[in-house]
């Protein structure tokens, strides 16, 4: 879950920066020159969408190692980081894939992820209090479970759906927020201040509803 929420969190400042990209690159006022042409809306939200999906992808590593404080394992430092190591490494050679980043970030909550945007250069993360509060074959078997996500592709399956659902995020917020701009704000000439806030909002709101 950790893994999901934070792919999640990188997906939503990724979409709000590419909005205000927009803005500001003028993109939004060539979808309705002529009136709201629907169908090159769909197509801007569907580019941005899975654009934004797979930027969070590859800033995914940096982004977990930031907003949890978690710590990269270069030379162990102690029995517990060298049998750590070990054991990602065994995992990971069954598995097929390279071997991926090791890391530990500061909680008291057992908790551990799995993230990278390739099964060959993937980070696997465990909290203090996972060590701390598990045996050593409870411990192997979460890392097993993470490294099967790596093996899997499931981060990508995710920034798939998560494209998918940027697509109809971006495609609702912009209606919602041509309606405000023309309807209730009676803008008739370009997209007015009211469009971008109103879009801008509405973009996180249906990003947060979509997310749960």
């Amino acid at each position: 879950m950790k893994r999901v929420f934070l792919f999640v969190l990188t997906n939503l400042a990724v979409l709000f920066v590419l909005g205000i990209a927009a803005r500001l690159l003028g993109v939004d006022r060539f979808l309705d020159q002529n009136g709201l042409n629907l169908g090159a809306l769909l197509a801007f939200s569907a580019v941005f969408g899975m654009g934004g999906a797979f930027i969070s992808l590859l800033l995914s590593k940096w982004m977990a190692l930031r907003a949890t404080g978690a710590q990269l394992i270069g030379q162990p430092k102690s029995n517990a980081e060298a049998w750590l190591l070990q054991t990602v490494s065994h995992h990971a050679q069954a598995a097929g894939i390279g071997m991926p980043q090791v890391a530990i970030f500061p909680s008291d909550t057992p908790n551990a992820f799995a993230t990278g945007a390739r099964r060959d250069a993937a980070l696997v993360a465990v909290s203090e209090g996972l060590l701390r509060g598990m045996n050593r074959d409870e411990v192997e078997a979460v890392l097993g479970h993470e490294i099967s996500h790596v093996a899997n592709g499931d981060m990508v399956t995710l920034t798939l759906i998560q494209g998918v659902v940027n697509t109809f995020v971006l495609f609702l917020s912009r209606l919602v927020g041509y309606w405000v701009d023309r309807v209730v704000l009676r803008n008739e000439r370009g997209h007015g201040m009211g469009f971008f806030l109103t879009t801008m909002v509405a973009q996180l709101l249906f990003g947060v509803i979509a997310s749960l």
